[in-house]
């Protein structure tokens, strides 16, 4: 996992309230066990024809799309059931960051885990996302605080290990592994 600190990138617009992870990733992709390659499913029963071409009105499927790391969707995004692919999906595609006025719980946890940063923003600044297709924003992960092109912020909170973790590059078994010596010393202690 790359460590994730500051992102600067246009937005991605995706006004659709109540996104579940069947859409983010339709449960006949599931089959794989790795990362790679999950990034061309991403929406795939939105982006693809029934002959697998790509359908030229979905966002992902515009120029101006291309290279954006930051997702701005509607409201709930990946509510549905836990899949942990909805997410890998996301990265692999290209995306750091969602932004939305409220993101699924388990979804939440997934992305933090896997590279992917949830934001969760207030219904008047997500409008004005919503309104303005390919701004150019400022995430910064260190300070805990998405900044607008004009100097209008707006502060999220990630929880302390979640951040550790992403700031780092790193996940959950990674921080466990990088333990290993303290761990090995703490169980060669004597016993008492």
């Amino acid at each position: 996992m790359e460590p994730l600190k500051t992102i600067v990138s246009r937005t991605v617009i995706l006004p659709i309230d109540n996104v579940d992870t069947d859409q983010i990733i339709p449960a006949r992709f599931l089959k794989g066990t790795t990362k790679s390659g999950l990034g061309e499913k991403l929406f795939s029963d939105w982006r693809y024809d029934a002959q697998g071409g790509r359908k030229a009105d979905f966002v992902l499927n515009r120029p101006e799309a291309q290279g954006a790391q930051v997702l701005v969707a509607g409201d709930n995004f990946g509510c549905g059931s836990s899949r942990e692919h909805a997410p890998w999906a996301l990265v692999d595609y290209g995306f750091r960051a969602v932004v939305s006025t409220s993101i699924a719980d388990i979804f939440r946890n997934n992305a933090l885990k896997n590279g992917l940063l949830p934001i969760v923003v207030e219904p008047a600044l997500h409008k004005r996302l919503l309104g303005a297709p390919g701004t150019e924003v400022t995430i910064s992960l260190e300070d805990q605080v998405l900044r607008l092109p004009d100097g209008t912020t707006a502060p999220f909170t990630v929880e302390p290990f979640a951040r550790y973790c992403l700031l780092n590059g790193v996940d959950e078994l990674a921080f466990l592994q990088s333990a290993e010596p303290d761990i090995a010393r703490f169980e060669a202690r004597p016993a008492f």
